[in-house]
């Protein structure tokens, strides 16, 4: 019987070491700490908090699901971010590549619409079109999409 309980003991041990290595205590720890700062409450208060909108819940099984794997995974972190429904970190690699490219592509139309205005402009100069205040107002217009991407 003591055996039993030295070898459990060892495993649990083995299975908070690989925790720790793999980061997934820390990125516990950090989320922890940054829903305490956030709340600024005394930390039994954000226990309740946690346990009544069932985020110990969800972090127990997925850990006791990590526990049970014969074969853990090269990610303790990726396996925890799976379980939990986050997305991978290839896949939030290449939403973040998917984001800069729209942002490129943004910017690279409001150039087109910019110089596409300008040229509506010209022509209407010529044919009696808007006067320099509508114009100013068209380029503030363009200024005010421009923060707002």
């Amino acid at each position: 019987m003591m055996r039993y309980k030295e070898e459990k003991e060892a495993k649990k041990e083995a299975f908070r070491k690989y925790l720790e290595s793999s980061g997934v205590l820390d990125a516990l720890t950090k989320v922890l700490v940054s829903l305490y700062e956030q709340n600024e409450k005394p930390f039994s208060a954000l226990e309740k908090y946690l346990e009544s909108s069932g985020v110990l819940d969800a972090l127990t099984k997925v850990l006791v699901s990590l526990y049970e794997q014969n074969e853990k995974p090269s990610s303790a972190l990726e396996f925890v971010q799976q379980k939990l429904g986050g997305p991978t970190v290839s896949e939030y690699e290449k939403l973040q590549a998917e984001i800069s490219d729209l942002q490129t592509k943004y910017n690279e139309l409001l150039v087109t619409h910019e110089e596409t205005c300008k040229e509506v402009w010209f022509v209407q100069q010529k044919l009696g079109g808007p006067t320099v205040s509508e114009y100013e107002k068209l380029q503030a217009e363009i200024s005010d999409l421009r923060t707002k991407s």
